[in-house]
């Protein structure tokens, strides 16, 4: 190609380009600009023969861009040596420099200085763009000031706080059966960056952009979760997006029913949980479920603390509900899902397990599944899956059951199942905004977690722990509910000592050692105060064994003599009992005991 020589300013130098042919490129603001990808020679009157001049590549930027960083008194470096050219000399410290315009364009021409000799810079022509103003550091330390600042910097008083929690849990015995601990891996995504993301929608059909990672972690989590649980996506769908349990529920309701329509679960009082549906006796309505929907539960026989399956399905066939609802809060054998599938397709019912109890022990398979014969599972991801607090959504896809030929649920005419549009929409918009992101992506790491034999080895120490637990009370004649416990959990009738559950919690509780009352039945069938529940994931998640468990029976029982002793000498009345308990040696001592007691086991996710 020809060569066009272009005066410079300064004397003796001639400035030369070359094109190597035209494209259209994209510059930094997002115009279209011509590249000739033009070529520099400089030329000098005096040649050094010896040291022949090289070409320099160079793009060049539109007019636009160029006068934006005109503006900022920023220049493009072009990497020319110094024997080069001889420009204009500038205070020691500054680059020489040489403008000049080319097609229009004003560029620059500078020395580089000696001290960026050692950089590396790459044989082509290079642009080195810089961004700043005079003000932008003290921009960038007023941020920093407010967001880069530890918590016990930036507020004090919630770090003291939370400091005091951290000793409460480490120095005490952790028994209520619906709490765990998390590894180290679920608090850091807990408390991460991606509580930033707004992400309403589901993967792919979100409401806003930037959501290409958030799609990412949910749909591994969801991966995870059916993996886990041993379930094939052809045939089961999940929702990981529930903030609880409790809205997890109210979501199939909310999809699946209109208001009005008739759901059954186990009563509260027999085990239950609030969610299915509940009524005080004075007729009040206490869950969202049983305000928006008519509920009429079942219960367990008072004598034998199991579910007495023929009433069940006595009042299922007269109430005909359109959900029939499994699993509780304070169950502890097994449930009969063969027998909850029969009644449910006898009354037309769509069959839904709420698992947030038992759900660690069914992903081991330490307890029944009820994938097999269920239509829609739910379940919480914080108790025995030892995950972040949160809930969970499994439902059925595809083809419906078939039984002798027949289609189980048929009464929508149709032979496949509709049950996933209606619960995602339910999720949202329905009921939730934007999913909690920090805690789908500590779920994601939970659920792995919950694949490996490890977990399993875990499930199967908790269980053992509980039979441990259960066995050792027994011998010390304490009355258990169903005499004992097929799962994590069991519930311990305190009626022989005297006591209701919230005086036995109340005393436990000063003691350093945490469980929770529950309702029971008398002899005579009436509904009593006098029970707690206990469980085993907690302590277990913290490496106690079967002897530790047994060392813990000893601490309830003492626990139990000192409530029913202080109750004798001080009565009934929660004032007089309370002032008993104030600076009761018996209890100071016992607090003693179980703190070094607990103190000897590592806690997961703390920093030793």
């Amino acid at each position: 190609m020809d060569s066009t020589l272009l005066p410079t300013t300064t004397k003796g130098l001639s400035l030369g380009f070359s094109s190597h042919g035209s494209k259209v490129v994209e510059s930094a603001r997002g115009s279209k600009i011509a590249d000739d990808s033009i070529s520099f020679q400089i030329e000098s009157r005096v040649k050094d023969p010896l040291h022949p001049v090289p070409s320099v590549p160079l793009q060049l930027m539109d007019q636009e861009t160029a006068n934006h960083h005109h503006d900022l008194d920023h220049h493009h470096d072009l990497d020319i040596n110094s024997n080069e050219i001889k420009g204009r000399r500038t205070d020691e410290g500054e680059k020489d420099a040489e403008e000049f315009r080319i097609l229009g364009h004003s560029l620059c021409l500078k020395r580089r200085r000696d001290c960026d000799s050692g950089s590396s810079v790459p044989s082509s022509f290079t642009k080195v763009f810089m961004v700043s103003s005079p003000d932008m550091e003290s921009r960038r330390k007023m941020v920093k000031a407010w967001g880069n600042q530890r918590l016990q910097d930036a507020d004090p008083d919630v770090f003291g706080i939370m400091e005091k929690e951290k000793q409460r849990q480490y120095r005490g015995i952790e028994l209520i059966a619906s709490e765990n601990f998390v590894c180290k891996a679920v608090m850091e995504a807990l408390g991460s960056h991606l509580t930033n993301k707004y992400s309403e929608g589901m993967p792919g059909a979100r409401y806003y952009g930037g959501n290409q990672y958030i799609d990412e972690i949910e749909t591994l989590c969801r991966e995870r979760a059916l993996y886990a649980f041993g379930l094939d996506s052809e045939n089961w769908g999940v929702n990981v997006q529930p903030y609880s349990c409790t809205s997890a529920n109210f979501a199939v309701f909310t999809g699946l029913l209109f208001p009005g329509d008739r759901i059954m679960g186990l009563d509260t009082p027999s085990g239950g949980n609030t969610s299915h549906g509940y009524y005080l006796p004075n007729g009040r309505r206490v869950s969202g479920a049983s305000i928006f929907f008519e509920s009429l539960p079942y219960k367990v026989n008072p004598q034998t603390g199991y579910i007495d399956y023929e009433k069940l399905e006595e009042k299922a066939l007269d109430f005909r509900p359109k959900i029939l609802i499994c699993g509780g809060s304070s169950y502890p054998r097994e449930w009969d899902y063969a027998r909850f599938k029969q009644i449910a397709e006898k009354c037309g019912a769509v069959l839904l397990c709420d698992m947030a109890q038992i759900s660690g022990l069914i992903a081991s398979k330490e307890c029944a599944s009820p994938f097999e014969y269920c239509d829609i599972v739910t379940s919480t991801t914080h108790k025995s899956l030892r995950g972040p607090r949160g809930g969970i959504i499994f439902y059925r896809k595809g083809p419906k059951q078939r039984k002798r030929g027949m289609l189980l649920n048929q009464g929508d005419g149709s032979d496949r199942y509709d049950f996933e549009e209606k619960i995602n929409f339910a999720v949202f918009p329905a009921l939730q905004g934007g999913p909690h992101n920090n805690h789908i992506a500590a779920l994601a790491i939970a659920l792995k977690q919950v694949a490996t034999p490890e977990y399993k080895m875990y499930m199967l120490q908790v269980k053992k722990n509980a039979q441990a637990l259960a066995a050792a009370l027994s011998k010390r004649n304490c009355r258990l509910v169903t005499g004992g416990t097929d799962n994590h959990l069991l519930l311990w009738d305190l009626r022989n000592f005297g006591l209701t559950g919230k005086i036995f919690e109340n005393v436990c509780e000063l003691c350093h050692i945490t469980l929770n009352k529950v309702t029971i039945f008398d002899d005579n069938g009436n509904i009593t105060p006098g029970g707690v529940r206990i469980g085993t994931p907690a302590m277990t998640s913290r490496g106690c064994l079967e002897a530790d468990f047994e060392t813990m029976a000893e601490y309830l029982i003492t626990a139990a003599q000192i409530a029913s002793s202080v109750h004798r000498e001080h009565g009934k009345l929660p004032k007089h009992f309370l002032k008993g308990l104030g600076n009761n040696k018996e209890i100071i001592e016992l607090r003693a005991r179980v703190e070094n007691f607990a103190s000897q086991f590592a806690m997961p996710g703390f920093d030793e």
